[in-house]
């Protein structure tokens, strides 16, 4: 495999800067403080930008970072179709949403929807499946967590190569959805909805369910990912024995390489076990590339066009280039808490509280020790997530069940980097399907066992609104 030429493609990421060397501030901080910032453990970085979600964990070694680069340049660099001289990243579709894994997590940040009326869903897919209703049905629903459309599959592929023609095409328009504070203010939200056009391969089964997503950031997610197991259980038993209407419960979802039901932590729903897993699903489904554990073409049975067209060898993502691509995105920081002494930012951090937000958004969680990921073992972490899966209202649900998720079930979004979203993607929209358009449009969605803490926020003062606001932007 060609990979010489990759080594040299990132040197800025070989700085072996320190959380506290990184932008020295005018006064040093005290312990206290740098822990407060440290979102990530001493793994978090202290920058600012539109590269702030880019850099590797602050405590991994040099001699790891050369790793980190050349991971980081096949997540960013694009696929291209077979037969290429570039055969180490050769393969791509013939169904596909996107080239390059960067194109969705933009900077290794947040995905967006498309403007209304705008068909370029790029940073956005929609998923698809059927109700589980036949016997079998419902045992193949344990092992894949949905029944796919037996058409366009699991998802609706909007690009293609030459030669063959995309799966449809995306829509979105909103409804106006005004929600009045108490004193008086009126904020309109917009409900998404969502029409698919330009079906080349024939029709919709007339019960499928479709469910878009935006891609969420990247950072952290190593971290994320040595969470012990036993942590999400104990959780979820507390949040049950409290009593205050707040009931999460781990996903169990399929492991392919361990052929079995494990707890599920990453997706919208945690709906994968690993990142691993994670990286190949999205190989396999966005950029229609096979992997030692997804080894079939995204196509359907009712498609040709995989057999018709040529492919990348088999498998078109390497064993190797998939290890390499875990370690990138295992390692990729979290950014540091800004304005933590900010009067109006602890303001808000105390209501956070007082509301009962940090019942899901849960800080101070430690992670696993591991002799293979040292970097990551033993963080104390602030990811404000507790990773289950919580009933979020019927205004947030999308009806689209996926393993033990119901439709109107999904996983706490970690919070951390929040902040940095505008300065790193351009945008400030939210939640899965990216309907809100700041923070606390995301705040007014919530529903369900966050009902009473989204009530008390509607009647909160202008003031302690805005505090509320500037926290959450602190993180």
């Amino acid at each position: 495999m060609k990979l010489l030429c990759y080594l040299s493609l990132v040197p800025m990421l070989l700085s072996t800067a320190t959380f506290a060397a990184q932008e020295k501030p005018a006064k040093p901080l005290t312990p206290e403080q740098i822990r407060i910032m440290k979102s990530g453990g001493d793994t978090t970085v202290r920058k600012s930008g539109a590269n702030a979600f880019s850099l590797p964990a602050a405590n991994l070694p040099l001699s790891k970072r050369l790793d980190f680069s050349v991971g980081n340049s096949f997540f960013r660099n694009p696929w291209v179709q077979a037969p290429a001289t570039t055969d180490a990243r050769d393969g791509l579709g013939p169904l596909f949403n996107t080239n390059g894994c960067q194109n969705c997590h933009i900077k290794d940040g947040r995905g967006h929807p498309p403007e209304a009326g705008d068909t370029n869903a790029v940073s956005m897919l929609v998923r698809l499946s059927i109700p589980a209703v036949t016997d079998e049905q419902k045992r193949a629903i344990i092992n894949d967590g949905v029944i796919p459309d037996p058409v366009y599959g699991g998802q609706l592929q909007d690009f293609s190569l030459s030669g063959a023609k995309p799966e449809g095409q995306i829509s979105l328009s909103y409804a106006d959805v005004p929600v009045t504070f108490a004193d008086g203010e009126v904020v309109t939200l917009r409900k998404p909805i969502m029409t698919i056009t330009d079906l080349n391969y024939g029709p919709l089964h007339p019960d499928v369910m479709m469910s878009a997503r935006v891609a969420p950031p990247m950072i952290g997610l190593g971290l994320l990912e040595q969470i012990p197991d036993k942590t999400l259980f104990d959780i979820a038993e507390q949040q049950a024995k409290d009593g205050e209407g707040i009931s999460g419960k781990v996903n169990q979802v399929w492991d392919v390489e361990q052929q079995q039901l494990v707890a599920g932590r990453f997706g919208w729903k945690a709906g994968q076990p690993t990142l691993m897993q994670q990286n190949a699903a999205a190989f396999n489904g966005d950029l229609g590339l096979t992997s030692h554990l997804f080894p079939a073409e995204n196509c359907t049975a009712n498609q040709s066009v995989c057999q018709e067209l040529p492919n990348g060898g088999e498998p078109e993502v390497s064993e190797n280039v998939l290890d390499f691509v875990e370690f990138y995105s295992r390692h990729l920081a979290v950014p540091a808490r800004r304005n933590i002494d900010d009067p109006q930012v602890k303001a808000g951090e105390a209501l956070f509280k007082d509301i009962g937000c940090e019942s899901c958004h849960r800080t101070q969680i430690k992670t696993a020790k591991s002799a293979d990921l040292p970097a990551l073992s033993e963080q104390v972490i602030n990811p404000y997530t507790d990773l289950l899966l919580h009933d979020m209202g019927e205004g947030l649900a999308d009806h689209r069940g996926e393993y033990l998720a119901n439709g109107r079930e999904w996983r706490t979004a970690p919070l951390w980097g929040l902040g940095y979203t505008e300065e790193v993607n351009g945008h400030t929209t939210f939640l899965h399907d990216g309907r809100a358009r700041n923070v606390m449009e995301a705040v007014l969605w919530h529903g369900g066992e966050a009902q009473q803490s989204r009530d008390k926020v509607v009647a909160l003062t202008k003031e302690n609104r805005t505090a509320l606001v500037a926290f959450l932007e602190s993180l």
